[in-house]
This record gives structure tokens, sequence and C-alpha cells, in this order.
């Protein structure tokens, strides 16, 4: 889509105050932006992200949250009527 309306304002005839020229700009960056975008693998960028707050917590939070796991004492504690 960026690259057909670059090609329609490729081809059309010169808007007022030379905003044909600003255009061109704009959607020439965005589709280089695209094709950057396309060769970049999401879940790598965001595996490396992963983890950094859970390191914070420390041992003791991991040795924590294993022990509910064993006993099944995770989640949201049951509602009292």
């Amino acid at each position: 889509m960026i690259a057909e309306a670059h090609q329609i304002l490729e081809t059309s005839p010169e808007l007022p105050q030379g905003r044909t020229a600003r255009a061109l700009e704009l959607l020439g960056d965005s589709v280089a932006l695209a094709d950057y975008l396309l060769t970049i693998e999401p879940a790598a960028v965001l595996g490396k992200m992963g983890g950094k707050a859970t390191a914070k917590r420390g041992p003791e939070y991991f040795r924590k949250i294993a022990g509910m796991r064993k006993t099944k004492a995770g989640g949201r504690p049951k509602r009292t009527v």
C-alpha cells in the first residue's frame, strides 16, 4: 500500500505548496522502515527483553513460587461469602 501510494504521487501532477515533495519524502522513509521491519524477527527481539524484571526479584522469589506450584497454592484466593 505504501509503495502504491508512493507510485501514485510520483506520477501525479504537483500539489500546491510543495506537498508532493514532502509526501514523497515521507513515503520513501516509510518504505525503508517497512523493509527494515521485515528483516527483524519479533520473537528474537522480545526474547532479549524477557526475564529482566523477574531476575531483579532474586532467588528467594523463585523458591517461593516453586513451592506454591508444588502445593498448588498459586492463583487468586478463594472468595469468602
